[in-house]
């Protein structure tokens, strides 16, 4: 039974209204269509306006009020509409992309207000060409049954004021209607027969086990501060922490929460403290099949209660997304999209670096740009990817690469000037082409919207080496590993700090960090090198000349031959005095005592 509408928009064979969107099918009856909440409320806002320009910040604003999210994220759902309504249809897009700007419904539409008289009859014509208005549906006065020149209703400057007042009381609305919003979330349209978005999580309220009741605020937080650290990956659609705390106390059904909330998957975990001791159980549900997908613990030692908090909740974070990238990936689909390659890009990316790896995902990005050539989210990934394979030395063609990267770069914070993203991505293009002094501004962009982001912390350490600042960088990584412990490029990491414990002349530390990246990768020519030197520098010449070898062995651009070769590397390495005095003491020396020839 459809909700009696305060409106009521009529356009091809689609019906628009609280209730959600519908189409007639071939016996004129209208079937529910599985759309999300947020592209639901993206169609409301063009199609009351058809044929006018719509702003993509002015979008943004009404559907995610007051909310930071990745620019991403309108194009995805744009996406997800034009796959339901231009099914069919022969004459291109019903919304028109304005690049750079916004969004445009060129579609004739009717739109039907709160004041008309029901109709109690089957649907007919007017006899007149009018609309055909369905049974139960208020029929439109002649005055409001027009689809285009002026929009009837409320005039556009009373209408944006009224926005900003619900913008303004949203908050306030929130803490007065948790009833409201428990019934809301039953309404027809998102009751399992609308397809939960791809990534949509909630994350229920932590059950606190300690001894002290009191200690529920600590639970409560870990909750709070993973919703937010959650809503910050892209495409990740995150229910509030308000809707999600009315579960608390009650028993958990997963399959009933998945479908009251509209989501794939249910977070839950529990805090016990016991002494300066803390444990935090967390389990991924796929909430459809009610089946534990992942699940980890994490324990730590308490001092700083905050800093311990926040490292645990990004910690889950950090794993969590990668987890539910891969899956996302690993869903079977007929006729994937653009978002479909996304994920799937995404997912290869998680895999060890080698050129068939990069090979791999900048193949899958290119195939989601060619889906959708606007797509600010596969231009940024594109760039990022390209950029790099050129930082990580596995490009066969560096030039090109960071030329096309810098190109998409910048095509994609046009179209998205405040995706945390397409900055990372900048900044990731200005590093590779040795401008590490701009990109530490873009990264600390990025940084300072989410703190918890483990490979920005060490794309900043190995720009603050390049420009200097040699003592920060172990402590940046360091605190990346605490955030990100199975990270899959960890062993960069390690081999970052070993690299700078070389240049510091901590060979035995060295040595230790080196190791662990050489097992972590044994296939990296890199990690050899640097063995090699720290192995001179100690004087176990025997082992310094066999990783020298071995790293030769694994070396297809024979770029180990001497050390003028090396020293003719372009590099940022070359651009600091302090820097390069460090390696000429150290790396260079550690390679002659290993038989590597000085021309």
């Amino acid at each position: 039974m459809d909700v009696p509408a305060a409106d009521l928009f009529l356009f091809e064979d689609f019906r628009l209204n609280r209730s959600g969107l519908a189409r007639r099918d071939q016996n004129g009856a209208f079937v529910p269509v599985p759309v999300g909440s947020r592209a639901l409320e993206i169609l409301r806002v063009i199609v009351e306006r058809p044929g006018d320009l719509v702003g993509r910040d002015e979008i943004m604003d009404v559907v995610w009020p007051g909310t930071v999210v990745e620019n991403s994220n309108l194009p995805v759902q744009i996406a997800a509409l034009r796959r339901v309504l231009d099914d069919g249809r022969a004459d291109g897009s019903c919304i028109q992309t304005v690049p750079g700007r916004g969004y445009r419904f060129v579609g004739a539409v009717t739109h039907v207000g709160p004041s008309a008289p029901p109709i109690t009859g089957p649907p007919s014509g007017d006899g007149a060409g009018g609309p055909v208005v369905p049974q139960g549906e208020p029929q439109a006065p002649p005055a409001l049954s027009q689809s285009g020149g002026t929009r009837m209703g409320l005039p556009r400057r009373l209408r944006r004021f009224s926005r900003g007042l619900l913008a303004t009381f949203a908050g306030g609305l929130c803490l007065l209607g948790v009833a409201f919003m428990t019934s809301y979330w039953h309404l027809p349209w998102s009751t399992g027969v609308f397809s939960p978005p791809r990534l949509s999580i909630v994350v229920l309220p932590f059950a606190n086990l300690s001894a002290d009741p009191d200690q529920q605020y600590f639970s409560d937080g870990i909750t709070d501060d993973l919703t937010t650290d959650l809503s910050r990956i892209a495409h990740m659609f995150v229910i509030s922490r308000n809707t999600a705390f009315t579960y608390r106390a009650k028993p958990v059904d997963t399959k009933r929460i998945g479908r009251e909330l509209g989501v794939r998957y249910v977070l839950e975990g529990s805090v016990r403290r016991s002494g300066e001791e803390v444990r935090v159980n967390v389990q991924l549900i796929d909430a459809e099949a009610d089946a534990h997908l992942w699940a980890e613990r994490f324990d730590s030692n308490l001092g700083d209660l905050f800093r311990v908090q926040n490292e645990i909740t990004g910690r889950i974070a950090n794993e969590l997304g990668v987890e539910l990238v891969a899956r996302e990936a690993a869903r079977p689909t007929d006729h994937p999209d653009a978002l479909d390659y996304i994920f799937r890009g995404r997912a290869a990316s998680q895999k060890p670096p080698t050129p068939d790896s990069y090979a791999e995902a900048i193949g899958f990005f290119e195939r989601a740009l060619l889906l959708d050539p606007q797509s600010a989210e596969a231009q940024s990934r594109l760039a990022g990817k390209l950029a790099t394979r050129v930082l990580n030395g596995m490009s066969t063609s560096p030039a090109a690469d960071i030329a096309r990267a810098e190109t998409l770069a910048a095509q994609a914070l046009a179209t998205a000037p405040r995706s945390l993203f397409a900055h990372y991505v900048k900044a990731q293009v200005l590093r590779a082409q040795q401008r590490c002094d701009e990109a530490i501004p873009e990264y600390e962009t990025v940084i300072s919207s989410n703190p918890n982001d483990a490979a920005i912390l060490v794309a900043i350490a190995q720009c603050k080496l390049f420009t200097g600042a040699i003592d920060e960088v172990i402590p940046l990584v360091k605190q990346a590993m605490r955030l990100s412990p199975r990270e899959p490029h960890i062993f960069w990491w390690y081999f970052e700090c070993g690299r700078v414990f070389l240049l510091r002349s901590h060979t035995d530390e060295a040595i230790l960090w080196l190791e662990k990246a050489r097992s972590a990768n044994p296939a990296h020519p890199w990690t050899y090198i640097f063995l090699a030197s720290a192995y001179g520098l100690k004087g176990e010449t025997d082992r310094a000349a066999a990783e020298l070898a071995e790293a030769r062995r694994l070396d297809a651009e024979h770029l180990f031959s001497s050390i003028a070769r090396l020293k003719a590397l372009p590099g940022p390495w070359r651009e600091v005095p302090k820097i390069r005095d460090l390696y000429d003491a150290t790396y260079f020396s550690g390679l002659r005592k290993a038989g590597m020839p000085e021309d």
